[in-house]
């Protein structure tokens, strides 16, 4: 049987595609120590949030750089999945060039939600600070 007899149908049904999808972020939630990382340090940037009562449109700013890291490393982790499959985990220079450039976009992406994260809270912090002070 050739690889191209075996196909597959496209999931026509809601429910199932959902239950894919969720079973996808719980995959890379188990297997991706980086992505539990991602998920508690959005957790308790939502928690300062809430302390410092951030406006919407700073929760925008704060949410869209949170599921922007974790939308990121998951496609993270698809490309190092698909490097690996292809090249049977061993060594190849243009997986290698795949899986860094992969890896980059989460730092840059990272380093997006740092700098949010530093433009809505040290204000606030600052503002303590000097009221303590």
């Amino acid at each position: 049987m050739d690889s191209k007899d075996k196909r597959t149908e496209k999931n026509k049904h809601f429910v199932a595609s959902l239950e894919f999808a969720i079973q996808g972020i719980k995959t890379v939630f188990k297997e991706e120590h980086n992505m539990r990382t991602h998920v508690v340090m959005g957790i308790v940037a939502v928690i300062i949030g809430f302390v410092f009562h951030l406006a919407t449109w700073e929760w925008l700013w704060l949410l869209l750089a949170i599921f922007l890291v974790l939308v990121m490393e998951i496609i993270n982790t698809v490309f190092e999945n698909v490097v690996d499959m292809v090249t049977d985990f061993h060594f190849h220079p243009i997986g290698k060039k795949v899986k860094d450039m992969a890896a980059g976009a989460v730092l840059l992406t990272t380093g997006f939600a740092v700098v949010v994260g530093l433009l809505l809270f040290v204000p606030k912090i600052w503002q303590i600070l000097q009221d303590f002070l």
